[in-house]
C-alpha cells in the first residue's frame, strides 16, 4: 500500500510518498481501507515534532480517518465491510491504517466517509470540552476563537446546541459570515487591535463565562482580560505555535481557572463513547453541520498541509484516497 512517512526532514517538506508496510495484526486492532482522512493543527505540530506526542520516526502522520473494515480480530463486534471512523494515534494518512477495536465507531448509512473522517478529533474534542471539562449552560456566554477552524465552528455548533450565547472570532469577514450561518450570535475580527473591549461591550463589561481556545499565544493571554468573575478558559490547543503563559494573579482576582481540553483513547474510552453517542443525536436532531470545505486527494497531502499551514481553509481539510 502507498502512503506518507515522516521521516529526518521535518515539516512538511520532509514528507515522503512511498510504499509502507502497515505491519503485524493482532487481536486489538483493525485493518481499515482509509476512504477519507483529515487534517489537523496537530498534524503540522507532530511533524516537525512539536507536538506533545512525538512519534518515533519515521512513522505516517494523520489522526482521523473513516473507511471499511478490511479484516478484525475474530471476538470483536466488527466484521469485513463494516464502514467506521476513528481518531488514531497516527497512521491515517495512507491507503490503510489499524485501528484499536474499541476507539472505532460505526458511521451511520446518511453519512459520508468524508463528513465522518471531520468528526473524531474535532467534534468530540469539542463535545468534551462542554460536557465534561466544563458544564457549558444554556444561561452562559461563550466566547469561542478561531470559530471558522475545523475545532473552532464544531464549538460554535455545539455550544449553540446547548443553548449558550456564543461570541465568534476569527481572522477575516469571510470566516466570520461562517460562524454567523453556523449560529454565531457576535462575530468579532481578532485582527482588531480593540477585540477584547468589543467582547467587553458584547457582554456589557461582564466578560465571557466560558473562552474557548485553541489559538493559544497572545490570543490566549489578552483572553484573561474578558474572562468573567467565576469563569473558566478552556485551553484547546496552539494554533499560533505558541504556547500561553497564562498570570495565575488573573485568575486568582476572577476568580476564574483554566482548564485542559484533552482526551486519549486508551484512557478515557468510555467518555468518548458517551460524547459520540451524544453527537450522533445531535447530528440526527439537525442542530451539527460540519463543513467540509476543502478537499485534496491523498497524493496531495503536502498542498493540503500547506493550506492549513497559512490559514486558507475553514472548516474542515479532508483527503480522499
Amino acid at each position: 500500500m502507498h502512503g506518507w512517512r515522516s521521516s529526518k526532514e521535518l515539516g512538511v517538506d520532509g514528507l515522503e510518498f512511498v510504499d509502507l508496510d502497515l505491519g503485524s495484526r493482532d487481536g486489538q486492532h483493525l485493518v481499515v481501507d482509509v476512504k477519507a482522512a483529515a487534517l489537523n493543527f496537530s498534524d503540522l505540530l507532530m511533524s516537525e515534532d512539536k507536538y506533545q506526542v512525538r512519534p518515533p520516526r519515521p512513522f505516517t502522520p494523520g489522526q482521523e480517518i473513516a473507511g471499511t473494515v478490511l479484516s478484525a480480530p475474530p471476538e470483536s463486534q466488527w466484521k469485513l465491510g463494516d464502514r467506521v471512523a476513528s481518531k488514531i494515534p497516527w497512521g491515517g494518512f495512507a491507503e490503510q491504517a489499524m485501528v484499536l477495536c474499541e476507539t472505532a465507531f460505526s458511521i451511520p448509512d446518511n453519512i459520508s466517509f468524508e463528513l465522518a473522517a471531520a468528526l473524531p478529533v474535532t467534534y468530540t474534542t469539542s463535545m468534551v470540552a462542554f460536557f465534561d471539562s466544563t458544564q457549558l449552560r444554556s444561561d452562559q456566554t461563550v466566547l469561542v476563537h478561531a470559530a471558522a477552524g475545523g475545532v473552532g465552528l464544531a464549538a460554535v455548533e455545539i455550544a449553540k446546541a446547548i443553548g449558550a450565547r456564543v461570541i465568534a472570532t476569527a481572522s477575516s469577514e469571510e470566516k466570520l459570515d461562517l460562524a454567523r450561518e453556523h449560529g454565531a450570535d457576535v462575530c468579532i475580527n481578532y485582527c482588531d487591535q480593540n477585540w477584547v473591549e468589543m467582547v467587553k461591550d458584547a457582554t456589557n463589561g461582564a466578560g465571557a463565562d466560558v473562552i474557548y481556545d485553541p489559538v493559544g499565544g497572545d490570543v490566549g493571554l489578552q483572553s484573561l482580560r474578558c474572562l468573567a468573575r467565576n469563569g473558566v478558559i478552556l485551553i484547546v490547543g496552539f494554533a499560533s505555535g505558541t504556547i500561553t503563559e497564562i498570570p495565575a494573579n488573573r485568575l486568582m482576582l476572577k476568580r476564574a481557572s483554566a482548564k485542559g481540553v484533552y482526551w486519549h483513547h486508551d484512557h478515557d474510552a468510555e467518555l468518548i463513547s458517551d460524547m459520540m453517542d451524544k453527537m450522533f443525536v445531535m447530528l440526527k436532531d439537525g442542530l451539527l453541520n460540519p463543513v467540509v470545505d476543502t478537499r485534496f486527494t491523498l497524493a496531495q497531502l503536502p498542498d493540503a498541509m500547506r493550506a492549513l499551514q497559512n490559514r486558507d481553509t475553514v472548516g474542515k481539510v479532508v483527503l480522499t484516497v
